[in-house]
């Protein structure tokens, strides 16, 4: 796969369907159902497609965001405390109907903003655009099916049980205030995997959008605005130790919600009054590994790890990023790999087919270069042509072979198009990577014998929370639960789980002397809570 020498010669030959024809009002936040300017000078978003203008290689500027402090902060965090008003706001007394019935409303308004929404994301941070229309749709359907298993749910919980001498009711309730805080690869998906829920069971919100991907969300401020009562949906944007440190040091935040580095989770949670009061629903680094066994269907291995690791760049928690290949099939596999890297289409995410395309991350190329020549430095090699080579903020995959533990490569989550190799001759080698590994994702198994499957699952169970089985490591679908071991999460999401992390089991319980209160109660239709 040949890297261009321009990836785009001028603005004007940008295909006018893929133009930002109207652009954000970016310097937008959202504060108490209000729709606030930010007056300051504001953070410029430039784009990763470099724009080629009169000779002169430059960054498309997408828009502004605030560069809001801690008055606005202070300001997001005491409208989300009053609505809440201690568990007796409006939205936590709400009837589960009538919150599914503001988030329906809620989607209404989202639906018309598709490709609002994919133009922004393509051009904050080079997605495809086919990925990003793929996100929307992907969360319209989380939204229709976390409304769904709610009412299940609800269902459920209005049977009157028994327990030896006592009746009681079993339901869920809110827990307070959320921030929620996602990331730049799935800035819609990722954010509102936590935030539907957490609204759904009646906690308030507060949202700090990724510093890459900070404008894709403005669309849909009016319609927050429009769709549930001031207050419960609050969006503010800037430096984050600037507007996120005064929030978690009020003490106030009840469930944090993050999807980032385990060092920015550190510096949240530290900066937390009251630690114990905290729930945190985090999804942390990652460093999936692929297992190929000597005999592996070698093409199906190759064509799914080449997806696992390159899909959007690598740029996912579930990316596979380390590739253990068993030294009888090595050179077989590797000859396989490139192959399949070389078929990848790379160039501008408007265009069909299109797999690599720029990185939005500053000084991301510069640092996996730095990771080659390291591994380079100690005995590796780049086998695939072309491999690490840059053009612009373009990096072309590469392949890094053989791949020891001395080389940075193989501690790190490189987040980026770039694949370790190790070859192994005996299983004793995977278990000590293993329980020397900070990190327990995922992991992807390629063989077709029990022989091989069967004790590598399990060991890997006590490592990983998903094993895959001749298939690449993922996310979806969303029903099954998303989860990490050791430094790679805490908490649990899936379309059901997340509205059991997002919320607290409550109980009412009678004995032989609160029976009859209880029943009048529950026949008097006066309880939100104790009813059938």
């Amino acid at each position: 796969m040949a890297i261009r020498q321009s990836l785009l010669t001028a603005n004007n030959l940008v295909p006018a369907d893929y133009r930002i024809k109207e652009y954000p009002e970016g310097m937008n936040y959202l504060i108490n159902g209000e729709i606030r300017s930010y007056p300051g000078k504001g953070i410029e978003v430039i784009s990763p497609l470099i724009v080629n203008e009169s000779g002169k290689k430059t960054g498309f500027m997408v828009g502004k965001y605030p560069d809001l402090g801690q008055d606005e902060a202070l300001a997001a965090l005491a409208a989300a405390e009053q609505a809440y008003g201690s568990g007796m706001g409006e939205w936590p007394q709400m009837s589960i109907d009538q919150r599914i019935e503001a988030l329906e409303k809620f989607v209404w308004f989202m639906r018309s903003m598709e490709r609002k929404y994919a133009l922004l994301e393509m051009w904050e941070i080079a997605k495809p655009f086919n990925s990003c229309l793929d996100e929307f749709k992907r969360t319209l359907k989380y939204i229709q099916d976390s409304v769904e298993r709610l009412r299940e749910l609800d269902q459920e919980s209005s049977t009157i049980s028994r327990a030896e001498n006592f009746i009681y009711q079993v339901r869920r309730c809110p827990l307070g205030i959320c921030l929620c805080m996602g990331p730049f690869n799935y800035p819609l998906n990722e954010t509102f995997a936590m935030l539907i829920p957490a609204l759904l069971m009646g906690n308030t919100i507060i949202v700090k959008p990724p510093r890459y991907g900070a404008l894709c969300l403005v669309p849909f401020f009016e319609a927050f605005s429009r769709s549930f009562p001031r207050g419960v949906v609050n969006v503010i944007n800037g430096d984050g130790a600037a507007i996120i440190s005064p929030i978690m040091e009020s003490g106030k935040v009840s469930i944090l919600g993050f999807t980032g580095s385990s060092r920015v989770a550190r510096l949240l949670t530290d900066n937390y009054e009251g630690n114990h009061r905290l729930r945190t629903i985090l999804g942390l680094e990652a460093k999936n590994p692929a297992f190929i066994f000597p005999d592996a269907d070698l093409e199906l291995a190759a064509r799914e790890c080449v997806d696992g690791a390159l899909e959007f760049n690598g740029q996912r928690c579930t990316s596979l990023k380390h590739i253990w290949v068993h030294e009888n099939v090595a050179d077989r596999f590797l000859d396989l790999l490139s192959s399949e890297i070389a078929r990848l289409k790379c160039g501008m995410p408007w265009e069909e087919g299109v797999r690599i395309t720029p990185l939005c991350e500053d000084n991301k190329c510069e640092w996996l270069s730095e990771l080659i020549e390291d591994a380079e430095h100690k005995g590796a090699r780049v086998i695939n042509s072309g491999g690490g080579l840059v053009e612009n903020k373009l990096f072309h995959p590469a392949v890094l072979y053989p791949v020891s533990k001395e080389m940075k490569i193989s501690q790190v989550e490189q987040f980026g198009p770039l694949i370790p190799v190790s070859s192994f001759s005996d299983s004793n080698e995977l278990i000590a990577y293993l329980v020397d590994s900070d990190y327990g994702q995922q992991a992807s198994i390629f063989t077709s014998s029990p022989q091989y499957a069967a004790p590598l699952i399990d060991i890997l169970a006590n490592h990983v929370s998903r094993i895959n089985l001749n298939a690449q490591c993922r996310r979806s679908p969303d029903e099954l639960p998303f989860t990490g071991r050791k430094n790679s999460a805490e908490g649990t999401l899936s379309v059901t789980d997340a509205l059991r992390s997002f919320s607290i089991r409550s109980l009412v319980v009678a004995n032989e002397q609160g029976k009859e209160v209880f029943f009048r109660t529950l026949e008097s239709g006066r309880s939100q809570f104790l009813r059938i």
